[in-house]
């Protein structure tokens, strides 16, 4: 079992502000992920000095998780820094020179769609013909024409129809498809292709937004979601780096790996004797860390001044005056009952329950030399059959028809012939379950067939992510699910107690995530900025108690 190391109380610490306390307040920062990383640098650089971070899994980064592939490094997880001029993360890389050798194919300008870079998207049918370029850009010229007409509802104000069901996915579909149904000019087997590749789109569109289907994404809060302007960013050395760089400053010994957290125990008081009796029953029977005050209940100090105990898994107690919760949406949808004692307010349950994530699942294929030209960027799947499709939704044995396409990874010269496919819902989920060699033949015979080449060769490796299976994360990142609203993100965010708890110590549990980010959910910088706004929310706390008491009359 692994003890984590906290601070000793120490009296009359000041923090950098000049704040002088009886003692520093025990701080407890769950996830060291980019949240939780960058809300433990800050409390760090403001003078706290009790902060003690809990990873349940081995290694620090939560959801960017970059992979060594010979002198390239490849992204399972965060790829990209969405624009440029105010984001946190941008600006971190390039002081630190992270984007000298990001190349032009590595940064794309304007709206992402998933790798853009130069050279012509492919799209190719299931029958194995391509279709012309022309046509492409016809139908993305009409689609782009309604994704802009998508942003208006939040945007301007404009009230949503009800036949569209405040579904994106049920609104573009219908928008695009009365527009094609009605074009005189084309013939009704280019209709058909065009209806086809609409479904194609929604598929991307759904990876993009991780969600199992557009159907799921409101409309009415769709434009919310903020682009920071600027470009796309890839980072070459991986996004990895960002971690360290958050990292690099904060002591190894504060941060605990493999410390799943069970259980928190909030609002503690001596009400709750029966609770703190059977804590001292089952570290008397255990007798663990005899050695570690810190970390070991104690009837006397949990009454005393510590409102929270943090309860791990491997049986370990750690008592605390604060504790910023930087846990996944997923794993609060699924584990928020037995997570937090007393439970969760029920307006936050809602939140948390109405609030949308899902799986967006990347697979590598590396081949020995490419079947691809030269100009060919990706290979887009288009299936015929789909053109008139309500649902796109398939039974497990169909689950590689989630996969919208295969993009080419460039430069060449850094990362070889490679692909890197994309899957999204419980579709990704489907694939989680299969072995390499299932998910390198099934996107094999895949290829084959969509581009008439029947010589295409197995991949000599695969490589793929399983955000939707891993029990610390369950899924890629958030969205607002029809029936949730950026004030459901807000909810979330709120700190607990309540502010109308008058008698309870404040701010005991905080939250911070991407998900808690009203504009900027589902980015990396929105969780970065999260982490710094409960630590500043913290710090300010303090400060204001410092004010408070230096200003008081004497008497």
């Amino acid at each position: 079992m692994q003890s984590c190391e906290i601070s000793s109380d120490s009296t009359d610490d000041p923090l950098s502000s000049g704040l002088r306390t009886h003692r520093q307040p025990r701080i407890v920062v769950i996830g060291a992920g980019l949240a939780g990383l960058a809300a433990t640098k800050v409390l760090l650089k403001n003078g706290f000095t009790d902060v003690t971070v809990l990873e349940a899994s081995d290694h620090v980064g939560g959801r960017v998780q970059s992979v060594q592939h010979g002198t390239a490094t490849l992204e399972l997880g965060a790829t990209w820094i969405h624009g440029a001029n105010g984001n946190p993360v941008y600006h971190l890389a390039e002081d630190n020179g992270l984007l000298e050798h990001t190349t032009d194919g590595e940064r794309s300008v304007g709206r992402i769609s998933l790798y853009t870079k130069n050279g012509v998207a492919h799209y190719q049918t299931n029958v194995g013909k391509r279709i012309p370029k022309d046509l492409v850009e016809e139908f993305s010229d009409l689609y782009n024409e309604v994704y802009e007409l998508t942003q208006e509802f939040f945007q301007n104000g404009k009230p949503v129809c009800a036949e569209s069901q405040n579904s994106v996915g049920v609104f573009t579909r219908d928008v695009v498809r009365k527009k094609i149904m009605l074009d005189p000019d084309d013939s009704e087997s280019i209709k058909k292709l065009k209806l086809s590749m609409l479904q194609q789109y929604l598929k991307v569109e759904s990876c993009e937004s991780s969600s199992p289907s557009m159907d799921e994404v409101s409309l009415s809060e769709f434009g919310e979601w903020t682009e920071i302007p600027g470009a796309h960013y890839v980072i070459p050395e991986g996004f990895m780096k960002i971690v360290e760089l958050l990292a690099q400053d904060i002591p190894s010994h504060t941060i605990c790996l493999s410390k799943p957290v069970r259980c928190i125990h909030w609002n503690y008081s001596a009400q709750h004797r029966e609770v703190i009796a059977k804590i001292s029953d089952t570290n008397q029977d255990n007798n663990h860390n005899d050695n570690n005050h810190g970390c070991q209940p104690h009837t006397d100090r949990l009454i005393l001044g510590h409102p929270i105990y943090v309860e791990c898994e491997d049986e370990e107690w750690i008592k605390a005056d604060h504790v910023i919760v930087t846990t996944s949406l997923g794993v609060l949808k699924q584990n928020h009952e037995a997570m937090f004692s007393p439970s969760l307010p029920e307006d936050k349950v809602l939140a948390i329950e109405k609030l949308g994530i899902s799986t967006t699942d990347k697979i590598f294929l590396e081949f020995e030399e490419p079947f691809w030209s030269p100009e060919c960027n990706s290979i887009q799947f288009v299936w015929e059959d789909e053109a008139q499709l309500e649902q796109l939704a398939y039974p497990e044995e169909l689950w590689y028809k989630k996969i919208c396409s295969f993009d080419v990874l460039y430069p060449p010269e850094r990362y070889g012939h490679m692909l890197s496919g994309w899957i999204c819902g419980q579709e990704a989920l489907y694939m989680e379950r299969c072995d390499d060699e299932t998910v390198a033949e099934t996107c094999t015979d895949l290829l084959r067939r969509f581009t008439g080449n029947p010589d295409i060769p197995k991949p000599r490796r695969v490589l793929r992510s399983s955000w939707g299976s891993n029990p610390y994360i369950r899924g890629s990142y958030s969205f607002t699910r029809v029936g949730s609203s950026g004030a459901d993100c807000e909810r979330l965010a709120m700190p607990l107690p309540y502010a109308n708890s008058t008698k309870a110590p404040p701010l005991q549990v905080l939250f911070s995530g991407e998900a808690t980010h009203r504009k900027y959910y589902s980015t990396t910088h929105g969780a970065l900025l999260s982490g710094q706004r409960e630590a500043t929310r913290l710090t300010e706390m303090y400060q204001d108690l410092h004010r408070a008491e230096t200003t008081k009359p004497n008497i």
